[in-house]
């Protein structure tokens, strides 16, 4: 890779000044992960259209897939897109669950704006240090950092646990005092996947540890607060793609309701993964199975499209209460 590239040369914003606004206001910042250029194109049309500002969110398995310099430039050209469209939106691009400083200096250096250090893993004080290094190389180049504080279950790309451990509000004040960051991503009952609860009949989700977000909220006021693995695995999608051959038994999310109640509160970034990825595969599904002998992928892909941004709109509108906030 050649000279480090600005992100404001590619027209992106860092989140500081979002955050600001959202935790004034009431509301969450989406942060939708993307990994191709249907699901990008999706995302910058729904939130122009709802005038929300977004978090164009990217993993370090989504960055080998796709090519870093691609990514780039896509980023660039969602930029574009949006004013064409007739929307100036503010658009962060971030890197999902850094797991090393090496990933995240090579991402400040191609542009991102964002970047999440992950070290949740790792026991406190070394989780402090390697966050601490990360957010002093990110903040000369006024890159913004989210660190993160007890471990979520469940499975996204390379990010894998076990069993969730909740966050100890006791800590956290200490960690963003030592660290310096500029947003916390913390565990309090979400998790990554699919199958984020595993409910026996007649069970329902069990509810957010919204006491231990209050406490969060009473150390660390006005703070911004993350919430990952935040889908909700919509019914309709997974019984979708279950009618059309998929094998998605006992997939549960977390009720959009207490999402709502969440982004009222100090959390003003929610992650959105696993929903834009059940919305793509059932619409693809259900085409090909109406249509077995389409061989063009504008056409499947292209519903999918149509789809995700129907479902952005919703989680705008509905959910994060972004809507009209750009």
């Amino acid at each position: 890779m050649g000279d480090a590239i600005s992100y404001k040369d590619l027209g992106l914003v860092n989140s500081r000044e979002l955050f600001r606004k959202a935790v004034d206001g009431g509301y969450a910042i989406p942060a939708y992960n993307f990994n191709n250029l249907e699901q990008l194109q999706a995302i910058i049309t729904a939130c122009v259209e709802t005038r929300s500002p977004v978090i164009l969110q990217i993993s370090k398995g989504a960055r080998n897939y796709a090519n870093e310099t691609m990514l780039r430039y896509m980023a660039k050209g969602a930029v574009e897109m949006a004013k064409e469209m007739g929307g100036d939106i503010p658009i962060v691009l971030h890197l999902d669950h850094g797991d090393s400083f090496e990933l995240c200096k090579n991402c400040i250096d191609s542009g991102f704006s964002s970047i999440m250090i992950d070290g949740s893993h790792l026991p406190y004080d070394e989780n402090v240090a390697l966050t601490r290094q990360v957010v002093e190389y990110a903040h000369t180049h006024d890159v913004t950092v989210e660190g993160e504080l007890g471990v979520l279950a469940g499975i996204e790309d390379e990010v894998v646990a076990e069993k969730s451990t909740y966050t100890q509000p006791e800590e956290v004040e200490d960690f963003v005092k030592k660290t310096g960051v500029d947003s916390l991503a913390i565990s309090i009952g979400t998790s990554h996947g699919a199958y984020k609860f595993k409910l026996k009949e007649g069970e329902s989700v069990p509810p957010l540890r919204f006491d231990i977000l209050e406490e969060c909220e009473k150390r660390i006021p006005g703070f911004p607060i993350v919430l990952h693995g935040a889908s909700s695995v919509i019914p309709e999608y997974v019984a979708l793609i279950n009618q059309y051959g998929g094998k998605m038994d006992g997939a549960v999310g977390v009720p959009e309701d207490q999402l709502r109640k969440a982004a009222a509160s100090a959390v003003c970034k929610i992650n959105i993964d696993s929903d834009g990825r059940l919305a793509v595969t059932a619409k693809i599904r259900e085409y090909l199975a109406n249509d077995p002998g389409e061989f063009d992928p504008r056409k499947y892909l292209g519903a999918a499209r149509k789809e995700l941004i129907s479902l952005i709109k919703h989680k705008n509108e509905a959910v994060v209460g972004s809507a009209g906030k750009a």
